[in-house]
């Protein structure tokens, strides 16, 4: 178990900041290295052509220790959209076959497949979400011959329900569909192996539950796709971009691995600093150890709001760094307006209101919630 973190972020007393799944705050070691990337930027003759390359390898090392992979099927990515769009971009549906995806998926997750089903036929298969809230066996039931991408969280955006990787990866081989995965509400805060669950694809945005700046993220790429098609072509992921004076001869080859796959400008000298001072930090507390900590924090959260007559998915059914709420008849109006109008600070997704406390939460922070919650439900 890991002590409260507080000290290493910047949140005052007397707010209570239980909404990780909406977007962490920064570590002050964070802050400290994108003001560092700024001061870079604001003298320029400082900048030298390694420092291009430099922090992006670092980046991608961090990131590839963390899922279990190698550096070498790591790209830099902007978002998640833009990674699943390089995935819909180099797969393959048809007539007669599908793209498989979770009932009230994130948006990012799911128009990329409209768009490809549509311009190359097939169908877009959402799996409805099942009564006894078990998304593998209903997942496991659905996914057959025809299925050709599963596009898949690990939990569920809205309220945390967990999908068995391992289980789905170990399905959608047997029938050889590709998986594909978007993992912006589970890394860095659910342990994940790679080698294990065996995905085509992986995005993650860095925002949330890897602590780090917006609009930064990251895309594995399996070993097979490396030679497939990037959604834009520039200059650095093209082999040789090292030497700039060189540039005017142009090449068609790549760099190695997955780094075709690059978002232009990837060595943005405040983000990319972030990203790694972010990433460094997980790596030292352990993604195992923040997990059993928060799976800790939100059981005792999902308890005691029983006695408010609130439910959530089961403990072994949910991720557990991540609670969802649900309420008789409904999310009650306003009650997120309400809450944060006390300083304690939610989101509603879905039928769910959404409760993902960090390491910076407290008691303190608990006990305000409901505080302020219990007289609300009263209204």
């Amino acid at each position: 178990m890991i002590p409260c973190q507080r000290h290493l972020f910047d949140i005052p007393t007397d707010v209570a900041y239980l909404n990780c799944a909406y977007m962490s705050p920064l570590l002050k070691s964070v802050c400290t290295a994108g003001h560092a990337g700024l001061e870079r930027k604001a003298h320029p003759w400082q900048i030298k052509p390694a420092h291009f390359f430099e922090d992006s390898e670092v980046a991608r090392a961090l990131f590839a220790r963390l899922i279990g992979a190698s550096a070498e099927d790591i790209a830099l990515v902007p978002a998640a959209s833009y990674g699943i769009s390089i995935a819909a971009l180099n797969l393959a549906v048809g007539p007669d076959r599908r793209v498989v995806i979770l009932a009230d998926q994130f948006p990012s997750n799911v128009y990329p497949w409209r768009e490809l089903v549509r311009e190359k036929g097939g169908e877009v298969l959402t799996v409805a979400r099942p009564a006894d809230q078990d998304w593998t066996a209903a997942l496991l039931a659905a996914i057959d011959e025809r299925a050709a991408i599963v596009a898949l969280p690990h939990c569920h955006w809205t309220d945390g329900g967990i999908v068995d990787l391992v289980a789905v990866g170990a399905r959608c081989r047997a029938v050889r569909a590709a998986l594909v995965l978007d993992l912006t509400q589970s890394l860095g805060a659910l342990p994940f192996d790679v080698a294990a669950v065996r995905p085509d694809y992986i995005t993650c945005a860095t925002y949330k539950w890897l602590l780090g700046p917006y609009s930064m993220g990251f895309l594995y790429v399996a070993p097979p796709h490396r030679e497939g098609k990037p959604l834009e072509h520039g200059w650095i992921d093209r082999a040789g971009s090292e030497n700039f004076a060189a540039l005017v001869n142009y090449r068609d080859g790549f760099q190695p691995g997955a780094r075709r796959y690059d978002v232009g400008e990837r060595s943005n000298f405040a983000l990319l600093p972030m990203v790694i001072a972010a990433l460094r930090q997980i790596e030292a507390w352990g993604v195992p150890a923040i997990a059993e900590t928060l799976a800790e924090r939100t059981a005792a959260i999902a308890h005691r709001a029983t006695g408010l007559g609130l439910s959530s998915v089961p403990g072994h059914l949910r991720a557990g760094h991540f609670l969802g709420l649900r309420f008789r008849g409904g999310v009650p109006d306003g009650l997120p307006e309400r809450l944060a109008q006390k300083q304690v600070y939610v989101s509603v997704r879905g039928g769910s209101m959404r409760v993902t406390p960090h390491l910076w939460v407290n008691d303190a922070d608990i006990d305000k919630l409901f505080a302020v919650l219990e007289p609300a439900l009263d209204r």
